[in-house]
């Protein structure tokens, strides 16, 4: 697997926080489409997509998981039915791996980084958690040709 880092530039971002069940995450994604509708921010075209994982879906108890659905976006974020609220992924140093395919298989990428690369790199993790970058999406691409960049950061 390839591995690079790159300087992430600071993101504000609009972010549904999803708490619990990882299971669930693809219901709070019905709600986030919902607000981007509305609020005309259309994957990929105008608006970077984002997940950040807090917790690990396969140590963390379910009700505990945390994981926010972002979107890129210029201004604040006014108060919303859907609970979207605002944030910002920081700037900083990144090891970034992409992974190709289904979002189920994602997982795969994220512990080569943490359990193999990062001991053998000599680096350092950053106080934020990994985070997602999903250059394409369901429906308007096939699971298959799933494109997603996952972003460890470091100090």
């Amino acid at each position: 697997m390839e591995v690079k880092i790159v300087e992430f530039e600071q993101t504000q971002v609009a972010a549904l926080e999803h708490r619990g069940a990882p299971a669930l995450v693809k219901d709070s994604a019905g709600i986030f489409i919902e607000w981007r509708k509305v609020s005309r921010l259309s994957p990929v075209k105008s608006s970077n997509t984002f997940g950040i994982a807090y917790d690990n879906p396969d140590t963390t108890d379910p009700e505990k998981f945390r994981f926010d659905i972002c979107a890129s976006v210029a201004a604040d974020v006014p108060t919303n039915p859907q609970g979207v609220v605002n944030k910002i992924i920081p700037r900083g140093r990144c090891a970034v791996i992409r992974h190709y395919g289904s979002h189920d298989g994602i997982g795969v990428c994220a512990y080569y980084l943490y359990r193999d690369w990062l001991p053998e790199s000599g680096e350092e993790l950053r106080d934020f958690p990994l985070y997602f970058q999903y250059l394409n999406l369901l429906p308007e691409t096939a699971e298959h040709d799933l494109i997603t960049d996952i972003y460890l950061p470091l100090k």
